[in-house]
């Protein structure tokens, strides 16, 4: 059997790359923080036909993430794509312009999003290794390629992340190790518009650059995801 393991699964971008792989025949772990939240997702892929589980889990929380990661491992046999692409809750961090940021709005994005991405991959590239095969996906908004001052902080964090992916791409690449890592950076708002009279994108259209980057595309480094090859609007 093959599987998935999606850290930071939630009712959009998550769900629909759940679904995108699943109708693959894939089995589906599904890793947040909010257990309730995450059975509903499992009983809307189960009744889909989708093989899926909750593995409830913080990305702040490295031994329980490490731990999620390893009870999927034993439930579905291994884990052959790690997704991560967790999606903070606003007002925990403030988001700051470049010139007033300090080093603690940057902090909690870095713990977030790379620290966590670092912590994840660590729980599964040795197994991969062994394998000889794996795919290993992280997701940013486009603020990690082209920044927006409004949000300088989270920019930089995903900037972070971004560049230790591709770096990660390169080393396993050269190596020959059969392994895939890449990045994917979303240029548009998910499901709703943070921007009046901006469309938002559907997670739907989204997912399947996921899929191309795991099968089609796996010498790729980075795919970028943009609504009608239109720039989101920054300052």
């Amino acid at each position: 059997m093959t599987s998935i393991a999606i850290v930071g699964a939630g009712p959009q971008l998550g769900l629909a790359i759940a679904r995108t792989y699943g109708s693959q025949g894939f089995d589906v772990a599904l890793i947040s923080r909010n257990r309730a939240k995450l059975d509903d997702l499992v009983d809307k892929l189960t009744t889909e036909g989708i093989t899926a589980a909750a593995f409830p889990a913080d990305v702040l929380d490295r031994d329980a993430l490490t731990q999620a990661l390893k009870d999927t491992a034993t439930q579905f046999g291994g884990i052959d794509v790690l997704e991560y692409s967790p999606v903070g809750t606003f007002g925990v961090t403030p988001l700051t312009a470049p010139a007033e940021t300090e080093p603690s709005h940057v902090e909690h994005e870095m713990n977030f999003q790379l620290y966590g991405a670092i912590a994840a991959t660590q729980a599964v590239l040795p197994a991969m290794r062994e394998a000889g095969t794996g795919t290993l996906l992280y997701t940013t908004g486009a603020g990690s390629i082209w920044p927006d001052t409004r949000v300088a902080n989270v920019n930089a964090a995903a900037a972070a992340l971004r560049n230790w992916a591709m770096n990660l791409h390169k080393e396993l690449a050269d190596a020959g190790t059969g392994i895939q890592a890449a990045h994917i950076g979303i240029d548009s708002s998910i499901g709703v518009s943070v921007i009046p009279g901006l469309e938002a994108a559907k997670p739907e259209q989204i997912s399947p650059l996921y899929w191309e980057l795991h099968t089609t595309k796996r010498d790729e480094a980075e795919l970028v995801f943009r609504l009608n090859d239109k720039p989101f609007p920054r300052l």
